[in-house]
């Protein structure tokens, strides 16, 4: 049992680390995009990239999730998996294709039905090229997975975003490819990933069978409703805003800008979220398989209870410091030539609390998930996730057109919000926890108080030491409010960091 769980363990971390490393490779390329292309260009990009994740829901159609559990229980039964293998490799290779083929010669329509023009149909057409790639690296990425080979998946992984990041620096600021750049470097990114995964093609035989094809659709296409309504979560802010008036942009932003212009802005800003994006991520590979191990323990709920107190706590903290410090990081003038955003993308900024704050109720969601999948009662999870996305989706309607960038913001924070409230009803009833939300909340409200005095007086001192050693006081006055609300939670972390010290 013990062996089990250390590789399960060390899977997790290897998975794990390969995400963060991709997704913090990956995020080296926002400055590149934002002071080599026009707000203008990213704009097309954003509203392209967030059309291609749902895409991707669509094109795979759940056959990643169906393909492990039939595998798993053909591996009971001692039969030819490598049957499987073909036929949804080739399942996916013809339906990927003729997918990408509607895309290719629908472009112009397409592109006018997500908010572009017609003009930008060349982008959509790299968009279908980069979908049809992606998806012929589900199977193989969904093998290495069942065949525990994590080590081999990370390099691939990882070795896709290195050429993504490399190629488009090449394509971008040497060979001066523009926006096609951006393209071009995520498709050649998909096709050194596919080159890799190449030794798992040595199963592949020319074999289909439309039974187990039924078997696997049974069980993967329930998934594509959900899948899409959590993306929606996070992606129908920029289809909704790339569709703003242009009197509604003049009227909120002055001359100067289109619907493109903003959903750029918009977009680059709030991939600043990616600190929090990260935490939460770590988290949740480390929290499933903790909690599963543990649910039978006798003080398993207390436990639990501590884990979401210290997890949220260490969110909150790092909203506000988040808050506080990233606008000054994107408008300092690094060695005198150089902003992480141009000063265009600044009017943008008043949407980083809130996309912070959203981050705090996602944490908080990823933890009371652990009651739903310890009881068996997933069923509610879909429940969840449609909440939040309709949530999102209407607010998006009311809240764009009156505060246009910041009217997304609050939609995100609105939708993120009633799912964590929707998750705890259903977990909270089937598995019972007493969690301090009270001084949680209290703890949520000074965190807004700080982030306005800090707004008001902070923009009023004028030497930056004096404003970053106020901003130092109020974060250090937010943990002491914190380790005085939560005293049991931080004696238990100093004993464990005093035990280790003194292990050392």
């Amino acid at each position: 049992m013990l062996s089990k769980l250390k590789l399960l363990f060390k899977d997790t971390v290897i998975y794990g680390s390969s995400t963060i490393l991709a997704r913090s490779l990956n995020y080296l390329l926002v400055p590149l995009y934002a002071n080599k292309l026009s707000t203008f260009d990213n704009g097309v990009q954003t509203i392209i990239y967030a059309n291609i994740a749902l895409a991707n829901v669509l094109f795979s159609y759940g056959l990643e999730t169906s393909y492990l559990k039939v595998v798993s229980d053909f591996e009971h039964k001692e039969r030819d998996e490598t049957q499987l293998f073909s036929t949804a490799f080739i399942t996916l290779l013809i339906t990927s294709t003729l997918f990408g083929l509607l895309i290719f010669f629908f472009a112009p329509d397409i592109a006018q039905l997500i908010g572009l023009s017609s003009g930008d149909y060349l982008f959509v057409r790299f968009a279908a090229l980069i979908l049809w790639l992606d998806t012929l690296l589900v199977i193989p990425f969904a093998e290495l997975r069942l065949k525990r080979k994590a080590l081999q998946f990370a390099i691939a992984r990882v070795a896709g975003v290195v050429a993504v990041v490399i190629s488009a620096i090449l394509l971008i600021v040497y060979f001066h490819f523009g926006l096609s750049g951006v393209f071009i470097a995520e498709a050649l990114g998909s096709l050194v990933s596919l080159l890799l995964v190449i030794p798992v093609f040595q199963q592949f035989r020319f074999f289909y069978s439309s039974t187990q094809l039924r078997a696997m659709l049974r069980i993967g296409l329930p998934y594509v409703p959900t899948g899409i309504a959590g993306l929606l979560i996070h992606l129908i802010d920029r289809n909704i805003l790339i569709r703003i008036p242009a009197s509604e942009i003049e009227r909120i932003y002055g001359q100067g800008y289109q619907a493109s212009d903003i959903v750029g802005i918009y977009g680059r800003i709030a991939a600043f979220g990616v600190v929090l994006q990260l935490v939460i991520q770590v988290f949740r590979f480390a929290w499933q398989p903790f909690f599963l191990q543990h649910s039978k323990d006798p003080d398993a709920k207390r436990l639990f209870q501590h884990v979401l107190s210290i997890s949220t706590l260490l969110t909150m903290f790092l909203a506000l410091a988040a808050t506080f410090f990233v606008p000054d990081l994107v408008r300092y003038h690094y060695a005198g030539s150089f902003y992480l955003l141009p000063p265009r993308y600044w009017i943008g900024l008043s949407i980083l609390p809130w996309i912070f704050l959203s981050y705090v109720f996602d944490m908080i969601s990823t933890n009371l998930s652990a009651g739903l999948l310890i009881t068996g009662n997933t069923r509610y999870l879909p429940v969840v996730t449609f909440a939040g996305a309709a949530v999102t989706a209407l607010s998006c309607w009311w809240f764009i057109p009156l505060n246009g960038m910041d009217g997304a913001a609050y939609a995100i924070v609105a939708g993120t919000a009633v799912m964590c409230l929707v998750m705890a009803w259903y977990s909270l009833r089937v598995f019972p926890i007493s969690h301090d939300w009270l001084k949680l909340f209290l703890l949520l409200v000074a965190g807004i108080v700080m982030a306005s005095i800090q707004y008001s007086i902070g923009a009023e001192l004028s030497g930056i030491w004096l404003v970053i050693a106020f901003k130092a006081l109020l974060l250090f006055l937010y943990f002491v409010l914190a380790v005085v609300l939560f005293r049991q939670e931080a004696r238990l972390a100093a004993v464990k960091v005093s035990l280790r010290l003194r292990r050392k």
